[in-house]
């Protein structure tokens, strides 16, 4: 039998890997992914062949992941439950879908994962997997099905000569361009505060700089193009928001999650790039959109937020959503100036060529006013379903 394994080199997925070739006695062709983890792919390969793999694939996906995933998830303020930016859930269908071209590829029988029971991880892979592969290839889930804990893990590698990096025993590390996310250890206890140790990302507000940093951030249809009127691509822009803004402490995220396996979790995440292109572009959208569209968007988001957290990339009424919050974005272009200080991001200034703000209607000093019989009139056609509901109910109470 030949497994295609989506291989990240930790702890999980190298056991993965020595069980496969012990338990199963598979021929196993590992596939690492990168979506911008960096530090987690050093030696990734050396690591698979060390362990048996009879060919690894290393994959770029980074500029895919950012043009195709995150600035779609810009465009639609993904933040699942109005905290979570969405990183492990934006890369998964990514990931699965390479992993896909190479089980086709290969002729494989089977493809694994090291997706847990309590995770939501699993759902996302296994429903990305069977859309793109049907069921005649085999999912496998060694953790899963193993109910493998870290010590188990650990033992079964020093078995083979293998050790963890020493924040892999402490905390769950997952990480790309979009966020990193940190699990397990002290911050399972949800009183506990996130010991600096956990945090690469951002500096602790009270050590970021004493001067504010100010940025512009341009916008085209609601994608970001430009950084201090510099044009970047995707993933520059990404890479540089997130060393500028958490150099100055702005990024962390704390808070209870609801997973889609019915369960809570204590969720610390990283994620300054993230969160300052979707505040920004939030802004930008007030400016140019209106109140009925503005509040269309935010129900939109909020499914479409769901829907990616929950697995369902692939569910047709997300495209559906897709084509809305492509026409609606086709305003959304200006630029938006951001001030980042001591862990707070604030936006100090916004300009849009498609603007509903205007400056000539709202001063109050000497911008138009309605004649005094046109406000008064406006006001009791306004409210009378209010005034007439209270008159009608008063009566017969």
């Amino acid at each position: 039998m030949k497994v295609v394994l989506a291989y990240s080199g930790g702890l999980d997925t190298s056991t993965i890997l020595v069980l496969l070739r012990e338990e199963y006695g598979a021929e196993v062709v590992t596939v690492t992914v990168d979506v911008g983890q960096e530090e987690e792919l050093e030696g990734v390969e050396e690591r698979a062949y060390e362990l048996g793999a009879s060919k690894h694939y290393l994959i770029d996906a980074k500029d895919e992941f950012a043009r195709n995933y995150l600035f779609p998830a810009v465009k639609a303020n993904a933040l699942y439950e109005g905290k979570y930016p969405l990183g492990t859930a934006l890369a998964r269908p990514l990931i699965a879908s390479k992993l896909a071209e190479v089980v086709l590829k290969e002729g494989a029988d089977a493809v694994a994962h090291g997706c847990t029971g309590k995770g939501n991880d699993q759902v996302r892979f296994d429903i990305t997997l069977r859309a793109l592969l049907g069921d005649d290839v085999k999912i496998i889930a060694p953790v899963r099905e193993y109910n493998l804990t870290r010590a188990k893990s650990m033992e079964i590698l020093a078995r083979h000569g293998y050790s963890v990096p020493s924040i892999h025993k402490k905390y769950s590390v997952d990480e790309n361009l979009w966020s990193r996310s940190v699990e397990g250890g002290v911050l399972d206890d949800p009183m506990a505060e996130p010991p600096e140790e956990v945090f690469q990302w951002t500096k602790p507000p009270s050590e970021a700089p004493d001067e504010p940093l100010y940025l512009e951030i341009g916008f085209e249809e609601g994608v970001p193009k430009t950084l201090d009127g510099v044009d970047m691509d995707p993933v520059e822009i990404v890479k540089t928001l997130n060393s500028l803004v958490g150099s100055h402490g702005y990024g962390r995220i704390d808070y209870i999650e609801s997973r889609v396996v019915g369960l809570k979790s204590r969720e610390v995440y990283e994620a300054p790039a993230a969160l300052t292109l979707i505040e920004a572009h939030k802004e930008l959208e007030r400016m140019v959109l209106t109140p009925g569209e503005l509040r269309l968007k935010w129900m939109l988001d909020a499914m479409w937020s769901d829907l990616v957290y929950q697995g369902l990339w692939i569910d047709p009424l997300k495209s559906h959503i897709d084509k809305a919050i492509d026409s609606i974005n086709k305003y959304v272009t200006g630029t938006v100036r951001v001030k980042v200080y001591k862990g707070g991001l604030s936006i100090v200034g916004r300009e849009s060529p498609y603007s509903l703000y205007s400056e000539k209607l709202i001063d109050y000093d000497k911008g138009w006013y309605p004649d005094p019989k046109e406000a008064e009139g406006f006001i009791k056609l306004y409210s009378q379903h209010q005034l007439t509901a209270l008159k009608t109910r008063r009566k017969n109470t």
